[in-house]
């Protein structure tokens, strides 16, 4: 159920709501909107009586919820969500750029790196400490020192770290050197892990399952919203189809999609999309165009000795120009 606030009520009307969603034994989520603030309610196993909220003070309206999400919807919050990481942030009106290797391998490669992220004035810097290869025997990433490395980046270029967590525990080493947790296509559906990142004070970015619907994928994101953490942005990184040309297929129609039923900020990754490097610009330059909060972009000093995906990493000359495309498409489609 939704509970809307009529436009301009008082905090202790809200307050006095929640208490009695909590009194009755169930789950409340605030979410202030520009206009109104509107309160989901969740943990309730069947119907709730609308009549018990309607006459309380402040309350506009309560309405029963059908669809199987209620805190990912324009329903409950018809703004958009702007995730802020301190002073950047990632639905804005500026177009959010998150790039940097795949892995993190050395000080000195992520520092090569990321004095040119910084300088194209991107504020994201993403690099994995742990990878979940597919071969047991590739590179698994350096682990902790790998976060200690993007520490290090940040605390040199300001910028913000954005780095995956495979498991529960990964949660807690990344709350204490990154800034965004990064969820990938492989964990999409690792509930203890979605339900975890809920109740961290970092950003979530969950990316899309290889294989998931959008359903399925705005599920994801509910879950970690459920446990109190509102601020999720979705990736699309394409899912699997039966085309060889590619790494993955792209799916476009996901960023319109979202937006018709979702308040959550959606960036794609056209890095594991293509898979090859010379498809990176152009599909990167079609997801902008398609209207995408931001773009996931590997980019490597030395992309023929990189450890992991070399064949898709932008060099850092690619990275520039194709970044200066992006800005100029984003300028005509921003709303």
């Amino acid at each position: 159920m939704l509970i809307v606030m009529k436009s301009g009520a008082a905090e202790q009307e809200i307050a006095a709501v929640v208490k009695v969603v909590e009194q009755l034994g169930y789950r409340s989520h605030v979410m202030p909107g520009a206009t109104r603030t509107a309160i989901g309610i969740t943990g309730n196993p069947g119907a709730v009586d609308p009549a018990r909220f309607e006459n309380l003070a402040g309350v506009a309206e309560a309405i029963r919820v059908s669809k199987p999400y209620k805190l990912i919807t324009l329903d409950l919050q018809p703004d958009k969500t702007v995730v802020r990481v301190g002073d950047a942030m990632i639905g804005g009106d500026e177009l959010a750029v998150i790039a940097g290797p795949c892995a993190i391998e050395s000080r000195a490669q992520a520092f090569a790196v990321a004095a040119t992220v910084q300088r194209s004035g991107a504020r994201f810097f993403r690099g994995g400490a742990f990878k979940p290869r597919s071969s047991p025997y590739e590179f698994p990433g350096l682990g902790e020192e790998g976060l200690k490395i993007l520490a290090n980046v940040r605390e040199e270029f300001g910028l913000k770290i954005v780095t995956e967590a495979l498991d529960v525990a990964g949660v807690d080493l990344v709350e204490q050197y990154g800034d965004v947790i990064q969820i990938g296509a492989r964990n999409m559906q690792n509930f203890s892990l979605l339900r975890r990142a809920g109740r961290s004070k970092l950003p979530v970015l969950l990316k899309r399952g290889m294989a998931a619907t959008l359903d399925e994928w705005l599920l994801a994101a509910e879950y970690v919203m459920s446990e109190g953490n509102y601020q999720v942005i979705l990736c699309e990184r394409g899912v699997r189809t039966f085309a060889l040309h590619t790494r993955n297929t792209l799916d476009l129609a996901a960023v319109p999609a979202v937006r018709r039923i979702s308040h959550l900020p959606v960036v794609i990754d056209a890095s594991h999309a293509a898979g090859k490097n010379y498809m990176v610009a152009p599909l990167a330059r079609a997801g902008v165009a398609a209207g995408a909060d931001g773009v996931l972009v590997e980019v490597h000093n030395d992309p023929k000795s990189a450890l992991c995906d070399a064949a898709q990493a932008l060099t850092l000359g690619e990275y520039e120009e194709m970044l200066s495309q992006l800005r100029a498409i984003r300028e005509v489609v921003a709303p």
